[in-house]
């Protein structure tokens, strides 16, 4: 049974994935299609065809390798004529220049009669600009609506004011990060010389729920750990109720060195690795959290976090591909927030979906979860400036628009389209290093996985 969910799990993200793709290219197709543009291809995929329709003037269909798709349009190159906007030099025989002179050839044997205003060059620059920022904006909207739907049915995870669980000694964070490092945790962390925790000297146990502390009503987890933090060595009176009954006592948060988290309660590291950490009151107990139906407006801030982390794992790219290829040839191990691959996002969805001891429900929001992160992950992905991704072109639409806003206030003659055809040599660099990266984290994921469960 375990085996036959985790194949659900795996099959059902990988069909999510897939209608994302095949989402983003209708995000370039329609607006593509609205200013005019002939658009001849609608492909999901790469590689051999295996199913295609032509519907008008365009061609739908499915590839054999799932691992993208594209629209075709016609004039993605400027024309070799004066008239038509820059002349592209063709005196040079280099390499480069052959490469971008071949592409415009074949972008020109595309054209036909009447098809000198639907060219996809011809267009104002904001009009490119939205046909290409169609595709992405098309994730974002695809993950927007998936958290939405989490955040109104299955709810936010939300520490509530029950305690889950109560620490027996106070160490500073680098104390506790060297005893986690040995394999020691929980009560094994403790030694007779570190000084006992607040929470346990208070009397306070798992399951209790804290109603009240310093005399104040607490309504929320994070009101309670603000009190805490500013009370460090001073005696506090807290309330809390178990098994229906009220108690009280006293309570004194110790001053101690805590890792400093995000919104994700993620731990936050100092560029030379280490954990970043602060002095702060401390008591030694942790949050039950729970997850609680929210307004579909609370769907905002969680995509504004993993927007967040997403950008920072992007921007940090490079680092992060190398850290995984220490991680894969040598013993390091992966980092849980690093990169991964569409087989690592299906494995993890196969394991989240064979979850012992979890509702389907929860299993289901796992999965949605795990594809609205996805969308998220392609939309920052394919707005990085470079060719071939949507962000290179949206790049040179602004810099045809600088340039030639440029010349006009220097009074100078329009330079034209920009040939973007020259960037052709750059674009397959990149296509080389995506291809790299791609391989990469397939091996990194297959022999060294990242487990969330």
């Amino acid at each position: 049974m375990e085996v036959l969910w985790f194949i659900l799990g795996v099959v059902a993200v990988a069909l999510g994935i897939a209608a994302s793709i095949a989402l983003h290219e209708v995000g370039h197709l329609v607006p593509a299609k609205l200013f005019g543009v002939r658009v001849t291809q609608y492909m999901v995929g790469f590689g051999p065809t295996l199913f295609s329709r032509r519907r008008g003037e365009t061609e739908y269909g499915l590839k054999a390798i799932p691992l993208g798709g594209y629209v075709s349009m016609i004039g993605m190159y400027p024309p070799e004529h004066p008239e038509a906007g820059e002349r592209p030099r063709t005196s040079s025989t280099g390499l480069f220049q052959q490469m971008a002179r071949d592409a415009r050839e074949v972008s020109a044997g595309e054209l036909r009669p009447g098809d000198e205003g639907r060219m996809f060059i011809s267009l104002p620059v904001w009009k490119r600009i939205v046909i290409m920022l169609g595709g992405p904006f098309m994730n974002l909207l695809i993950a927007f609506v998936l958290t939405a739907v989490l955040v109104t049915t299955a709810g936010v995870a939300t520490p509530s004011t029950t305690v889950s669980e109560v620490f027996r000694c106070v160490v500073p964070a680098s104390v506790q990060q060297e005893r986690a490092a040995a394999g020691r945790s929980g009560a094994d962390a403790c030694e007779p010389g570190d000084p006992p925790a607040p929470a346990f000297e208070a009397g306070l146990q798992p399951g209790d729920t804290i109603t009240a502390f310093d005399g104040a009503p607490v309504t929320g987890w994070d009101e309670l750990s603000a009190a805490i933090r500013d009370r460090a060595g001073q005696p506090t009176a807290i309330t809390w109720e178990r098994d229906g009954a009220e108690q009280s006592g006293t309570i004194t948060p110790r001053l101690t060195e805590r890792p400093v988290t995000d919104g994700l309660g993620r731990v936050q590291w100092e560029p030379d690795g280490t954990v970043r950490t602060e002095q702060v009151g401390f008591v030694g107990m942790g949050s039950r959290v729970e997850n609680v139906p929210a307004p579909v407006t609370e769907a905002f801030p969680v995509m504004g976090q993993q927007l967040r982390a997403t950008a920072e794992v992007v921007v940090a790219l490079p680092v992060k591909l190398w850290d995984t290829a220490v991680a894969v040839f040598g013993p390091a191990e992966r980092d849980p927030n690093g990169p991964m691959s569409v087989v690592g996002v299906g494995r993890i969805a196969g394991e989240a979906a064979a979850l012992e001891d979890v509702a389907v429900a929860d299993k289901a929001s796992l999965l949605v979860s795990l594809v609205a992160g996805v969308n998220v992950a392609l939309m920052v992905f394919n707005l990085i400036p470079l060719l071939p991704l949507d962000g290179g072109h949206v790049a040179g639409a602004l810099w045809e628009a600088l340039r030639r806003g440029w010349a006009r206030l220097t009074g100078r003659r329009d330079p034209g389209p920009f040939d973007i055809a020259r960037l052709l040599p750059l674009t397959y660099v990149v296509g080389v290093a995506l291809l790299g990266m791609g391989v990469l984290l397939i091996v990194a994921d297959i022999v060294d996985p990242i487990r969330l469960f």
